[in-house]
């Protein structure tokens, strides 16, 4: 899937979203002249320049120079495919905002560190952090401390899905839409059916998170729930190591969501103070990997995070980026079965996932034709959803 046709969603994040994001990260930070001309710069590069190699002293150069290049340098940014040229192009964004280190070779200098380590993002996900809105998922925590497992299984399930809205990358350039619609996908029933099995599996859940903010709160209160529940007797919460798609979590973001749960009053209080808790314990851990960040799908994933994911009872991947990552980043006709683009997976494995991108699989013929006959761009716009599980 590359990006160089008119009107196609992968061609507006070039044209439309990244012109609008530059604005609002210069708008965001104090960035200093040779901040902000780096940012214009890489810009106008990704418009009408050509993809070049980091240099190599440059941060992560021997990942990008290396195992993940797939010969793409030379070509145009729109010409690469998609998932490449994008997820290189947050490398890039993090040596221009002075994130990362670029190297010498490209106008940085070893001295030039001031805003080394600095998340260029930092003040989207901490206004996401505070309002109404969060106070509203907090409190309605405390609406199901009565009900039974699976109840609070499936009411947190389509929390942390319907969450996955709160992606501000996205949100830079389209409004939420309103109210939740049914799924276009639907596997929550075998979703339920695999969490009462984990213990028989050895008890560890795997959760590959997506966003910071917001989103990340229903998935921290989802990762409550199943250590409580005894529905995973340990979980892993991966986060990316580095700040990737504006607002994907790192750890940082991670902390904050807890302290965030954690000072709320009533169930959500409980629940922060307990995951606390379980993180000192080691029944929950944050794990990041640098394959978080690759431009790969995860077939190509190495072998040491195969293993990990093999170990799992069940691994759960949230957001639209991990869903292109794990089924593909093609143009799959959309009722491709789920289970056969994921055969290669090491274990189970669930997709919650918000349609905010061209890729989709695993829905039946009727509701495609019903979607394709009603003139919204669903497989883009934020509307729907899908639940896919692959026992």
């Amino acid at each position: 899937m590359v990006s160089s046709e008119p009107g196609t969603f992968a061609y507006d994040v070039w044209h439309k979203r990244h012109p609008a994001l530059f604005q609002r990260l210069k708008e965001a930070l104090p960035y200093g002249p040779a901040r902000r001309d780096a940012l214009d710069a890489l810009l106008e590069e990704t418009l009408s320049g050509t993809l070049t190699p980091l240099p190599s002293d440059a941060d992560e150069a021997s990942l990008w120079n290396g195992p993940w290049d797939r010969g793409h340098y030379g070509k145009g940014w729109t010409e690469a495919p998609f998932l490449w040229a994008e997820s290189y192009f947050y490398r890039r964004l993090r040596g221009a905002t002075g994130y990362a280190y670029d190297g010498a070779g490209s106008g940085g200098t070893a001295g030039d560190r001031a805003w080394r380590g600095v998340d260029p993002f930092a003040p989207f996900k901490e206004a996401e952090l505070v309002g109404s809105a969060v106070e509203g998922q907090l409190a309605a925590l405390d609406t199901l401390e009565e009900a039974l497992v699976d109840e609070r299984t499936d009411a947190l399930l389509l929390g942390a899905l319907w969450g996955n809205r709160a992606d501000l990358g996205f949100l830079i350039t389209a409004a939420e839409s309103e109210g939740d619609r049914p799924l276009v996908a639907d596997d929550r029933d075998a979703l339920r059916a695999l969490l009462r099995t984990t213990e028989e599996r050895g008890g560890h859940v795997v959760l590959v998170a997506d966003n910071a903010g917001r989103e990340l709160i229903p998935d921290l209160l989802l990762a409550a729930h199943l250590l409580d529940s005894g529905r995973a007797s340990t979980l892993a919460l991966h986060v990316k190591p580095h700040p990737y798609y504006v607002s994907d979590a790192v750890t940082s973001d991670v902390l904050a969501a807890l302290r965030r749960i954690a000072a709320a009053p009533g169930a959500a209080g409980r629940a922060g103070h307990r995951l606390w808790a379980a993180l000192e314990e080691g029944r929950l851990e944050i794990r990041t990997a640098a394959f978080s960040c690759a431009p790969l799908t995860y077939d190509a994933m190495p072998e040491a995070l195969r293993a990990e994911f093999a170990s799992a009872a069940l691994t759960v991947f949230k957001g639209d980026l991990n869903y292109r990552r794990l089924v593909g980043d093609r143009h799959w006709a959309p009722t491709t079965p789920f289970a056969d683009v994921t055969a290669y997976f090491p274990g189970p494995v669930a997709a919650l996932r918000t349609l905010k991108s061209d890729v989709a699989v695993g829905l039946d013929a009727a509701t495609v034709t019903a979607l394709d006959g009603s003139g919204e761009a669903w497989r883009t716009n934020g509307a729907h959803a899908l639940i896919h599980v692959r026992d």
